[in-house]
């Protein structure tokens, strides 16, 4: 009985201690590891990913002919996966972006490449500037997801 009352008053003491400590113990915040996009054709897609932005393309695991992964520096990785049966309708409130140094020379190179850009509301061949003073630019992808540009730091 001595032995249980010991036992339950040194638990007791040890309370405020384990308190403390968790709360110390502060969990670090997820990071971004990658994005994956479905894809039909994964040749024509990696080209049009490639060339737009320039992407550099990093080994993976599968060598399986139905992924290519590109680096996005810090921001983690793209992986394009082969498998998409149809090109699908996506939403502009759903898309990845990309920010760039300039705006305006990477319409040029969307220009020269023939591809159809908009603004946010939908102009076709515009550019928005944000309330911040960023640009952006919306365009798709070849199975029509929707990616923006924006010029912010």
């Amino acid at each position: 009985m001595k032995i249980i009352a010991i036992l339950i008053i040194s638990l007791a003491a040890l309370n405020p201690f384990q308190k403390s400590m968790a709360q110390n113990d502060k969990q670090s915040p997820a990071v971004l590891n990658h994005i994956a996009v479905y894809v039909t054709d994964l040749k024509v897609a990696t080209d049009f990913y490639e060339s737009v932005f320039s992407l550099p393309q990093i080994p993976e695991p599968f060598h399986d002919g139905k992924h290519t992964w590109f680096s996005l520096g810090n921001a983690g990785q793209l992986h394009l996966i082969q498998g998409a049966k149809t090109t699908e309708l996506h939403d502009k409130n759903e898309h990845l972006c990309f920010s760039v140094a300039s705006v305006d020379a990477f319409v040029n190179k969307l220009k020269a490449k023939n591809i159809k850009f908009e603004d946010w509301p939908g102009k076709e061949g515009a550019i928005t500037l944000r309330v911040d003073g960023v640009k952006q630019v919306y365009f798709k992808d070849t199975d029509g997801h929707w990616l923006e540009v924006n010029d912010a730091k």
